[in-house]
């Protein structure tokens, strides 16, 4: 996200992105004027690549995936696979707060209801487990 004007803003609605190599990135920003605020966007986002101001664009060269990078990658991944979980268990818990004090309910249905609320939040904890590994093994075996 880029501040346009007091606004975050995304960054292909603010700038053209060109890719003139592989393993760079050419952002020409439609107002000149913002390029700075481009590249304070990017720095915030910490990806790990360092904006290069040329005239009137952005330079970005992207490193190469060295076994350092990869691992840290996985790191990342596992910190926002734990996030992705917490709010997923923050919703079984509202969601079993309402049923247990709707009115509505007899106790059966209550335990029916809940029984469905686990099974999926267990679901899908599961299946983010499942995108985690499956993207683990890709950036460990590039």
């Amino acid at each position: 996200m880029v501040d346009f004007y007091g606004t975050p803003t995304p960054i292909n609605q603010t700038a053209q992105i060109q890719v003139p190599e592989p393993q760079q990135l050419l952002i020409k920003p439609y107002d000149k004027s913002q390029i700075g605020a481009i590249i304070n966007g990017i720095n915030k986002a910490d990806l790990g690549i360092n904006p290069q101001a040329e005239g009137d664009a952005v330079r970005l060269v992207i490193p190469a995936l060295t076994e350092e990078v990869r691992k840290d990658l996985v790191k990342k991944l596992q910190k926002e696979m734990e996030q992705f979980k917490v709010e997923i268990r923050n919703s079984r818990r509202d969601g079993m707060d309402k049923v247990k004090n709707s009115k509505e309910f007899s106790e059966d249905e209550v335990k029916g209801l809940e029984n469905d609320i686990q099974k999926l939040t267990d679901k899908y904890i599961g299946e983010i487990e499942t995108i985690a590994k499956n993207k683990e093994k890709e950036l460990m075996t590039i």
